[in-house]
């Protein structure tokens, strides 16, 4: 928690009744050494008496946007400014929709647009309201503005369900906080990752591709912008929503995503393909559909470029993290590839069961270097992602230590 300390933290609160939880969170923040000012809708007035926050936070409480006092000095525009950060919590479905909105009609939400600080988002609501497709999808959009959602939970309710919507403890919210201003194990490195599928054309209608969602790839793209990484993310064709990152390039086949690593990866301290790269594309791809007039059709393929092993050998080497899908012998496949491809890490995962790999939100890695080996067990891939990223940082650092950030 000590990198919260000296830092100006702006709070919102909404009118919910997790409100109540706000002034343990605001206690919980104080006691990390950060300086609370707390900005509160006139619904979140209500559920809790702003003087227990002005009581709480040793500052005067904000609530009105025309404020005689404050406004004079155009007060919302100040305290946007001064603020390190700016957290809502908890936030209700309709300050969410607010803020996807862009609205600025009370000093809360005037207060999000005005200021330069990252935003981070508590949710908290009914289990229906949480679960519409409204909420959802204005919850997307936040974060791919890089707005930061923390939570909601699953849990009882105070309306008497369970279910998805419940408010993070205050505690985990200080504990995601720390993120924003820890410098992370990746501060100051370029981490170049590939992912998702590729699709390889037989004719301007079908193509040949694999099972990838992306997921995996995605998952460690916003793990290593969360340590800190400038990240360049290449992507094949998904349904995600992708992540934000410093530069994002899309791309269908393999020759365009070979291109394209080519092309960044001297700039590149760190190479992580995670993605499904196909080994085969059609030999001579028809320029027109291809009409059912026979009953069967010979398709030749021919081998694409590999990716892994061009990094490996470019002049301008990055550290290499390549991934392995297999259906048998994992921890022997995985270990071969390490040695034929010259990588520094792979990570190996089993493919067609029922649990992890392709289109799957939960996945397990084994994860193998030269003179050592780990087991990460099945979870969702972003827990999975963010363990993987702290164990290719001890490895960078292990062989790099003099670009050591720490």
């Amino acid at each position: 928690m000590t990198n919260l300390t000296g830092k100006h933290i702006v709070l919102g609160i909404t009118g919910g009744i997790a409100a109540y939880k706000a002034a343990e969170l605001t206690r919980l923040l104080r006691n990390a050494g950060a300086s609370v000012r707390v900005a509160m809708t006139h619904a979140a007035t209500a559920f809790v008496s702003p003087l227990t926050f002005q009581a709480l936070s040793a500052n005067p409480v904000h609530t009105e946007l025309l404020d005689t006092g404050e406004e004079s000095a155009m007060g919302h525009i100040s305290l946007a400014r001064w603020a390190d950060l700016v957290l809502i919590a908890p936030a209700t479905a309709d300050f969410i929709a607010k803020l996807r909105a862009g609205l600025g009609d009370d000093l809360l939400s005037t207060l999000c647009l005005a200021t330069r600080a990252p935003i981070a988002v508590a949710p908290a609501m009914n289990q229906a309201m949480w679960d519409n497709p409204a909420t959802q999808e204005n919850v997307r959009c936040l974060r791919d503005r890089g707005m930061r959602i923390l939570g909601p939970e699953e849990g009882g309710q105070a309306c008497g369900e369970v279910g998805m919507g419940r408010l993070l403890e205050p505690q985990q919210i200080c504990d995601e906080l720390g993120s924003f201003f820890d410098n992370g194990v990746l501060a100051g490195l370029s981490v170049l990752i590939s992912a998702g599928p590729t699709r390889e054309a037989i004719d301007p209608v079908r193509y040949i591709s694999n099972r990838s969602s992306g997921k995996m790839g995605y998952a460690l793209a916003e793990a290593a912008t969360q340590a800190g990484a400038k990240v360049s993310l290449v992507t094949g064709p998904t349904a995600l929503n992708a992540p934000r990152v410093h530069d994002l390039s899309r791309v269908e086949s393999a020759a365009d995503m070979y291109r394209s690593i080519m092309d960044k990866v001297s700039s590149a301290n760190i190479y992580i393909g995670a993605a499904a790269v196909a080994d085969y594309c059609p030999a001579a791809p028809e320029k027109q559909k291809i009409k059912k007039n026979e009953s069967e059709m010979v398709l030749t393929l021919k081998k694409t470029q590999d990716i892994l092993s061009a990094v490996s050998a470019s002049e301008k080497r990055p550290f290499t993290v390549g991934f392995a899908a297999e259906t048998d012998q994992l921890e022997d496949h995985a270990r071969q590839k390490l040695a034929a491809k010259s990588l520094d890490i792979v990570a190996a995962n089993w493919v067609g069961r029922e649990q992890g790999g392709f289109e799957n939100d939960d996945n397990a890695l084994f994860v193998c270097w030269n003179g050592g080996h780990a087991y990460l067990p099945l979870a969702p891939k972003k827990t999975i992602a963010e363990q993987l990223i702290r164990l290719i940082a001890e490895r960078y650092h292990a062989q790099n230590p003099a670009k050591n950030p720490r």
